[in-house]
């Protein structure tokens, strides 16, 4: 069943309960990618590191490299509304509500894949 979680933690634990955790994180590499923004996640990263290097990605790229940001939010296709709605003081705020928008995203992309495949 699809859920709207409430934060970062919630999904992961879904993605694992679901076995849908590897699909995911293969997912995130895949569009990172795709989006000329490789991530270097470490073969079996535990969710919690998962989400921390995620977030950090994020944040780098929001403070580094804004077009790259803006890239890699439009192939993860993480809708522009969400994104303006983020109510944050702080880029860390912002990186971590987009962290969980994107995980988020991607969740959805391998529980459709995995529902209707």
């Amino acid at each position: 069943m699809m859920i709207d979680f409430i934060d970062s933690k919630a999904l992961l634990q879904a993605s694992v309960q679901e076995e849908l955790y590897e699909n995911l994180v293969s997912q995130i590499v895949k569009d990172c990618a795709l989006a000329n923004s490789p991530i270097d996640l470490p073969f079996k990263v535990s969710p919690q590191n998962l989400k921390t290097i995620i977030h950090q990605k994020v944040y780098r790229l929001i403070t580094n490299r804004f077009a790259d940001y803006l890239n890699l939010l439009y192939i993860i296709d993480v809708p522009e509304k969400i994104i303006k709605e983020i109510q944050a003081t702080n880029t860390i705020e912002i990186a971590d509500q987009v962290s969980f928008l994107i995980l988020k995203r991607e969740f959805q992309k391998v529980w459709f894949k995995k529902k209707y495949s």
